[in-house]
């Protein structure tokens, strides 16, 4: 079984504190690296644009995944609702056969 690897793309609600935004997600990065089956779970502030904020995390699998957004820690973040996610991406391997570059010919 492979991985799940997700990228999300995160953003300070208009009426949430900045500096509370960053202590809470530092905290939910805290406590979801100990979860089964959280291998990486890494919050990146955007240096040009402080208000936002990149996600990247793998799972062992889809139940590693949902079994997350029911944790305690989980919930609670969601539910002072600092922030929203304006994307999520699924990543995998790079499928099919090597790409040949046009200097490989």
């Amino acid at each position: 079984m492979e991985n799940l690897w997700i990228s999300a793309g995160i953003v300070l609600n208009d009426d949430a504190d900045l500096v509370t935004a960053q202590r809470e997600l530092q905290r939910l990065m805290e406590k979801t690296v100990s979860e089964p089956g959280c291998i990486v779970f890494e919050i990146r502030q955007n240096l040009e644009h402080p208000q936002q904020f990149t996600l990247w995390e793998c799972w062992t699998g889809e139940d590693a995944l949902k079994a997350h957004f029911k944790t305690p820690h989980t919930l609670a973040y969601l539910e002072l609702g600092l922030t929203r996610v304006n994307y999520i991406e699924r990543l995998g391997p790079i499928q099919g056969d090597a790409i040949k570059l046009p200097e490989d010919k």
